[in-house]
């Protein structure tokens, strides 16, 4: 987010270096071999296809064939004698018959070709989802989310015309230009050899224009990563406000209208490359008639074997026939080399291999020798996975147990680690080194949905889909009955708010839940985790954004929440701990200091430091520490529109 300062951007990136980096496409051994593989479940249906297409291009040929014999046996027989009606009405009858039994074939063709196409197309978009989102949590904290949204749509996309025509293109193309070269030397040999004596340069010529409508179309990807990145980023409700309150919104249209520029141009460039050598084939292939009959005279005059008028526009005729399969093949292959940047692209992301999976054989949390709920650090160091080598590491070798029941907090200074350890408890991250243990096994033998299953969290960014209170909670849960809604509402301090709505519980909160108060979204934040029923609860600073009325709130549904519960939390607002078994207090990626709040405060260490600025800021905002909590449905943000 935020306008670009120059060509480099706030980035600090020299994005043109950048984008001709990405343009070149990345090697995927055996490409060609794994497109193919896309089609196996369809060898039925391609194999109806290929009949198909086998069948209309053989009887495409047989026209003109037949239009040899309206010439020289029908409308003008060599022997002189007048038109045969009844042999012409037999031929022009096979002929039309010939048409309406091509169209058909062509019909059923198409129909074939579109379904396997657009499912094969279907199925690469759905493993490509389906393999994102195994991906570890680093993974998106390092990838733009309109990079990651341009592979699905975009590269997909991109290639889906590709999976649906040209199986059927290059074989029915193939096809006819086979058949058209033999009924070509049926009927005459010489006036084939004229005719197809310039292919092979057009093939060298055609690889060339390939490799170059190849490279563009790599740097077209790009660019349309690059829009639907600034798209994602600048339109989003956050990314609005942000450009709002910055006054950035004709910074960001001018950054949108730069890489649109880039985008036209490409897409230009793209749309003519190839088209001059098209309209050069186009060209000659349409000259060949000319030329045809210019040598069919020099034959005739010189009595060069029999040539007849039926000869000469029967192979004009077939001859015209070769020209669109001919270009056809020649597009399939130009389009074939542009698409394989795409393709390449694409099995980048699905070649991807997750940093965390299960280990063989992991079992269970339920097999797990410890109880569920109890949660072991063990000597865990942490750094992040593009961190320098010789740089500190986010943890570096925090030990701590929480008992099943126990709540246990963590405070210290922003970049101290807390965030790191709620994300490693239920591997989230991996450890880097020592050990973290869940319910007395390490994590790392253990199936990740067995842990995952069993932890809930709030964070402090709550995310809401733009669906109905309803729906987001039953994300939890998807066959929650309404009295668990309910139950759970209650419980969480919001249901007497929903039953306010106008709507109640199918109001629609709108994007990221921005019609409703921080407060009321954090509350069916957890109302949706209380639905779940998990025997841990990662809260990670879950009310540090939020007034000190609904900061109160907050936190007695999240004290409901936590009964008989393992809690960790990560505090800001120290308040919101007091009460904790044990707080742990890191500083620099260490635990330097463990106890209760009384403890610690008599300690007078960091943590009493970091008690005393916050009761001063307290008394300067004039704040009663044990003011009553107290809810204002009145100002409620869902009463503006």
């Amino acid at each position: 987010m935020g306008g670009m300062g120059g060509r480099g951007g706030f980035r600090g990136v020299d994005e043109e270096a950048q984008r001709r980096l990405n343009a070149e496409a990345p090697h995927v051994r055996d490409l060609g071999r794994r497109v193919v593989a896309l089609f196996r479940p369809y060898r039925g249906r391609i194999a109806v296809t290929g009949i198909l297409v086998v069948l209309g291009a053989a009887i495409a040929v047989i026209p003109p064939l037949l239009v040899q014999r309206v010439f020289d046996d029908a409308l003008f027989p060599v022997d002189g004698s007048g038109p045969d009606l009844s042999l012409l009405g037999v031929l022009v009858g096979g002929m039309i018959g010939l048409f309406l039994l091509s169209a058909a074939l062509g019909v059923l063709q198409t129909w074939l070709t579109s379904t396997v196409g657009n499912e094969v197309t279907g199925d690469l978009r759905v493993r490509l989802f389906e393999h994102l989102q195994s991906m570890e949590l680093g993974f998106f904290t390092r990838t733009k989310t309109g990079v990651i949204q341009s592979r699905l749509q975009n590269d997909v996309g991109g290639v889906s015309g590709v999976l649906t025509n040209t199986v059927t293109s290059i074989l029915g193309n193939a096809v006819t230009v086979v058949s058209a070269l033999v009924a070509m030397i049926l009927i005459d040999w010489r006036l084939t050899v004229i005719a197809v004596v310039l292919m092979p340069i057009l093939v060298v010529v055609q690889r060339r224009v390939g490799q170059v409508r190849a490279r563009i179309a790599g740097q077209t990807q790009e660019s349309l990563s690059e829009l639907t990145s600034i798209t994602q980023e600048t339109l989003s409700v956050s990314g609005i406000l942000l450009s709002k309150a910055f006054n950035r919104q004709r910074t960001e249209s001018s950054r949108y209208q730069e890489e649109n520029r880039n985008q036209v141009v490409l897409q230009v460039r793209r749309a003519m490359s190839g088209q001059g050598f098209f309209a050069v084939v186009q060209v000659l292939m349409a000259s060949v008639p000319a030329v045809i009959y210019l040598v069919s005279g020099y034959l005739i005059a010189g009595q060069a074997g029999v040539l007849t008028a039926g000869t000469v526009v029967a192979f004009t005729t077939v001859q015209a026939r070769l020209l669109q399969p001919l270009m056809g093949l020649m597009r399939v292959a130009l389009d074939l080399q542009t698409s394989r940047a795409l393709f390449a692209r694409i099995f980048e992301y699905l070649d991807l291999t997750p940093a965390i999976v299960d280990a063989p054989g992991a079992r269970d949390v339920a097999d797990a020798p410890g109880p569920i709920g109890r949660i072991e650090f063990r000597d865990v160091v942490f750094r992040y996975p593009d961190a320098a080598s010789d740089s500190r590491p986010t943890l570096g070798g925090v030990s701590f147990v929480a008992e099943p029941g126990r709540h246990v907090a963590f405070v210290g200074p922003s970049g101290a680690g807390k965030t790191t350890i709620l994300y490693l408890a239920p591997r989230l991250y991996e450890a880097s080194e020592g050990t973290v243990l869940f319910a007395g096994e390490d994590v790392r033998h253990l199936t990740q949905e067995s842990i995952v299953d069993r932890v809930g969290i709030v964070s402090q960014e709550t995310y809401l889909f733009h669906a109905t209170i309803r729906e987001n909670l039953r994300y939890a849960k998807p066959d929650a009955t309404d009295a668990e809604l309910e139950a759970a509402c209650t419980a969480a301090n919001i249901h007497h708010i929903i039953t306010g709505f106008e709507r109640g519980y199918d109001t629609v909160v709108g994007e990221r839940g921005y019609r409703l108060s921080g407060g009321e979204k954090q509350r069916i934040a957890i109302a949706r985790v209380l639905l779940k029923d998990p025997p841990i609860l990662l809260l990670d600073e879950a009310t540090s954004a939020l007034d000190t009325v609904s900061e109160r709130v907050v936190q007695e549904a999240l004290d409901n929440v936590a009964k008989g519960r393992t809690t960790l939390t990560i505090a800001h607002r120290l308040s919101t701990i007091i009460g904790a078994d044990v707080i742990h207090v890191l500083d620099g990626g260490l635990i330097t200091e463990s106890g209760t709040h009384a403890e610690l405060i008599a300690g007078g260490g960091l943590y009493a430091e970091l008690a005393a600025q916050q009761m001063a800021a307290a008394r300067i905002e004039g704040i009663d520490e044990d003011q009553p909590p107290a809810d204002h449905p009145e100002r409620r943000a869902d009463r503006s529109p």
